[in-house]
C-alpha cells in the first residue's frame, strides 16, 4: 500500500476556490477502485495552508488517480495553477 500527504499553500483570497476543487478531487478520488483513503483537510491555524492524506493500494492504482479526469481538471488545472508551495511526504506504515 502507497500512503503520502500533500500539503500546499495558497493565498487567501483563493480559499473558495481551493475548497471546491478539494471537494470535486476528493469526491472523485474516492470512487476510485484503487483508492483506500483520500481525505482534503485545511490546517486549522493556517487557513491558507491544505493537507492531503492519501493511500493507494498500489503503484498501478496510484498511476490510475493521475489519468483521472478529476486529478487533470482539479488538482492539475485547479490547485496546481494557483499554489504557491508543495510538499509531499511518503509514508511507511509501522503495523
Amino acid at each position: 500500500m502507497l500512503s503520502f500527504t500533500v500539503r500546499m499553500r495558497f493565498e487567501d483570497s483563493d480559499h473558495e476556490a481551493i475548497r471546491e476543487h478539494l471537494i470535486a478531487l476528493t469526491n472523485g478520488s474516492r470512487l476510485e477502485p484503487g483508492c483506500v483513503s483520500y481525505i482534503a483537510h485545511f490546517v486549522s491555524d493556517d487557513p491558507n495552508t491544505v493537507l492531503i492524506y492519501e493511500q493507494y493500494k498500489d503503484d498501478a492504482a496510484l498511476e490510475a488517480h493521475r489519468n483521472t479526469t478529476h486529478f487533470h481538471d482539479h488538482a492539475i488545472g485547479g490547485l496546481y495553477q494557483r499554489m504557491r508551495e508543495r510538499h509531499v511526504e511518503n509514508l511507511s506504515a509501522v503495523a
